[in-house]
This record gives structure tokens, sequence and C-alpha cells, in this order.
């Protein structure tokens, strides 16, 4: 990540000259909420203001999320980037007669905002780059249309070519550039418009397709030959414990038929990709075998190359904990208290570019960063930060900050202490909540140091 600008206070959100919000984004890093109150350290005149830049009809919610980008298309040079793309549902709190002007979200238990982001990360490190491209909306009703009797451009679903499309420039510097996206990607459109020469797709399979001279997706690679086997760890979700499973790997090569939906007969009739299966022979009693499908551009020579974009696909977990980031674990986004959806809105695409900083801070923790630290803390907090140095530093190799001196890195390792990470290499790596709880600390700690030359009366 050493290409990456760290310059947040500056750039702004896509508003020439916003001081208001660079000051609202940089406070939602420092303080790891969006409650404006909390943004504005109980300064009166700063709450108010932050009120009124969500309320200017001039900061809209596109411009905002036009300023997600602002530093990432400096960090992407020359790199292979996947461009990692995914949905969020933001759950405000409403009642029958408070919904604060919010639509249906689910399955209609509930109202609140929409979170479409493309989130960069670097092919090898899988270091966050920043944010991409995206959208930020909340429903206005019901469509009585059934969904494939509607061309695309009248679905939610067409965010994912939009996105896709904006990506390409904000991303043109990049060597070679791979859109990721989970199963609620998997549209033939997709397939069959984004990619272009250094563009490529790989996401999972959601539709059984239909497969030019006969056979469907589910079936083909059945007729494969077994081309290798790996035991892989699996994270935790909410359906499914942290456990570790040995994948049989299957690949070859399938041209897909296209579908008979509205709007789709302009398409290509037939676009040809790469499948990569990996399946579960042995899983644990009771526990639902693993089945992944990936379709992908890419061409796939033998079985490690096929390994290698399975990693790729896997890399999907940075933007999952950029929602993460969003909600309980971080910005508490889903607590605010704003009335209005107008401003809901915004305040929803300012925090996601605020958590995506937050990311990067959480994996300057792994010294993915060159950055200097005085990029992100100010004078007071270093000082704090070298005073809390020599407190922290142990007497054996292991106890010692392993980063270099002033670096974003060794200023993340000191915060993971004052959080309360042990320190130790061997250790879990420190969460979110244990980085927010020692940023927390060192303003407070940086304030009394601020006043270390004060002479008193």
């Amino acid at each position: 990540m050493g290409d990456v600008r760290w310059r947040w206070r500056w750039v702004g959100l896509g508003i020439a000259a916003s001081k208001k919000g660079a000051a609202l984004l940089e406070g939602m890093v420092h303080a790891g909420s969006t409650c404006l109150r909390r943004v504005a350290e109980g300064r009166r005149r700063s709450e108010v203001q932050f009120n009124r830049f969500l309320a200017n009809p001039k900061v809209t919610v596109e411009r905002l999320v036009e300023g997600w980008s602002a530093a990432t298309g400096a960090a992407i040079g020359g790199r292979h980037v996947l461009a990692i793309q995914d949905t969020s549902e933001i759950n405000f709190r409403t009642t029958r007669t408070r919904t604060r002007g919010l639509g249906e979200i689910g399955k209609g238990v509930g109202r609140g905002a929409l979170l479409h982001a493309m989130v960069a990360v670097d092919a090898e490190s899988q270091a966050c780059l920043g944010l991409v491209a995206g959208e930020v909306w909340t429903r206005c009703g019901r469509v009585e249309v059934p969904h494939k009797k509607r061309p695309l451009e009248q679905k939610e679903s067409r965010r994912w070519i939009k996105t896709a499309g904006a990506g390409k420039r904000v991303l043109e510097s990049a060597a070679t550039v791979t859109m990721v996206a989970d199963r609620e990607a998997d549209l033939y459109a997709l397939w069959a418009l984004v990619p272009e020469p250094g563009i490529h797709v790989l996401g999972r399979i959601h539709h059984d397709r239909s497969l030019v001279g006969g056979g469907t997706l589910t079936t083909i690679a059945r007729q494969w030959p077994l081309a290798g086997s790996q035991r892989m760890a699996l994270r935790e979700r909410p359906d499914r414990r942290e456990r570790e499973a040995r994948l049989e790997l299957r690949f070859g090569v399938v041209t897909i038929a296209r579908p008979r939906d509205a709007g789709a007969l302009e398409l290509p009739a037939q676009v040809t990709l790469s499948l990569i299966e990996l399946t579960e022979p042995d899983p644990p009693q009771g526990v639902e075998p693993i089945t992944w499908r990936l379709l992908t551009t890419h061409t796939v020579a033998n079985a490690a190359a096929a390994w290698h974009i399975v990693g790729w696909y896997r890399a999907r977990w940075v933007i999952e904990q950029l929602f993460r980031l969003l909600k309980k674990q971080g910005l508490h986004l889903e607590d605010s208290q704003i009335e209005t959806a107008e401003r809901l809105l915004k305040l929803v695409a300012i925090a996601a570019h605020a958590a995506a900083i937050t990311l990067q801070l959480l994996q300057a923790r792994d010294g993915r960063s060159g950055e200097p630290a005085s990029l992100v803390f100010t004078a007071d907090e270093l000082g704090t930060l070298n005073a809390l140095q020599m407190q922290y530093a142990g007497t054996t190799l292991r106890q010692q900050n392993p980063h270099p001196w002033h670096s974003l890195a060794w200023a993340a390792w000191l915060v993971a202490r004052l959080g309360g990470w042990d320190g130790y290499p061997s250790s879990r790596p420190p969460g979110p909540i244990t980085l927010k709880i020692g940023i927390d600390k060192l303003r407070l700690l940086a304030r009394g140091w601020g006043l270390r030359n004060v002479c008193m009366p």
C-alpha cells in the first residue's frame, strides 16, 4: 500500500474546498462513530455546522460518492486490482408513525438505505486501496411488474453494470482489473458487457445456466477429471462456524446461452467463460458440504491458476470487513438519530468513505502500509505515541514494535496495544473494536500531552 495517499483531510468529498465535509469525514474516522455530537466532540457549533452540511441541497449523494475515488486513482497504477462489489442494507430504527422517509429493505420487515460499493484491493497483498464507485439509495415503493418482465434499466440489479462502468474510468491506470462479485451479480449482461482487454470478471454462479451444446453449469463439471484438492480455512458466517475443509477442484471451459429475459435479446447469443468448481467430499457429520462454482473471463491453464483465482474470489472478505466497520464493529451507522432520509443517505455516503479509511488503518497493523504516521495522526498524538513506545517496549524481541519508527504501521501497533492487545505475534491480530478503543484512549491522552507546557497560574 505504499502508493496509497492518506491525505483525506484535504481531499474532501467530491465538493471543492469543502472544509465542513472534510472535517466531518476526519471526525468520523477519529471518533469511530457517525454520531454527529460525538464527531463534534460536544462542541455545539461544530454539530450545527455538520447538520447544515448534510441539509445543504448542493451537497448531493452523487457528488459524495464521486469523492470516494479521489485518492484511489493514485494508488492503483500498474497493479492488478481486484474491484470487489457488494451491497449492504443499512437498517435504521423506524416505527409505523416514524418512517423517517425511508423505504423497505430486506423482505419488508424493516426500513432503511441500501449501499452498493466497489472497493479496490491489491490482488497480491489484498491491501485495500480505497473506494472506487457505487450508489446509495432508499426504495420509493414496491414494483408491481414481475422481475423477469422488466428491462435491466428498470431493475435494481443494474447497479452491478453501472458501477462496473464507473469503476473502469477510475481504474484505467491499473495493469489488470478483475471485477469480483458474489452470486447476486450473476447477470448475463455482466458477463456479456463488462469484460474487455485488461478488464476481467469473476463471480459465483446463482443461476444454473443452460450451455450451448447441452447440459447446465451444475452438471458439466461432473464430467471433468479431478484436478487436485486442498485444505482451506472457512471463515465464520452467521450460518456457518469457522472450520477447515478439504475441497476438490475441477475446471474447464463453458459457453453459456443467452437467457430469454426482457431486454436480453440485444445481448450476444452466447458467452464463453472458465468454470471452476470446488466441492467438499467429506464434510463433518450434520454439516452441509461446501459447493462453489465460479465463473471467470480469465483463462484457467492449470490447477495452480485455478487455485490462484479462487484466492482472488476469497478476497471478497475485504468488502465484508468494510460493511462490518460501518455497523456494529465500528461506526454504528444504524444507530444514527438523523430524522430525514435525504440526510441519512448523505451520512451513509460519508460513513462508507470513513469506513474505508478505517479499514486501511486496520490493515496497517500488519505492516502493509509504508506511509508515515503524520499523514493520519496530529503532532500531539504522535508525541503521545512516542511516550507510549517507551511504555510498551518489552524486554524481548517478540514484545517490540516491529515496524519502522513513525510509520503508519508503527502507530497502528501502538494504538492496538493501547486498546488491549498483548502485542505478541502469535496472538490473534487486533480487530476494529480493539483499535477503536485504542484510538479513543489516544485522543484523551493526546489532549493532556498538548497541555504539557501550559503554565498554570
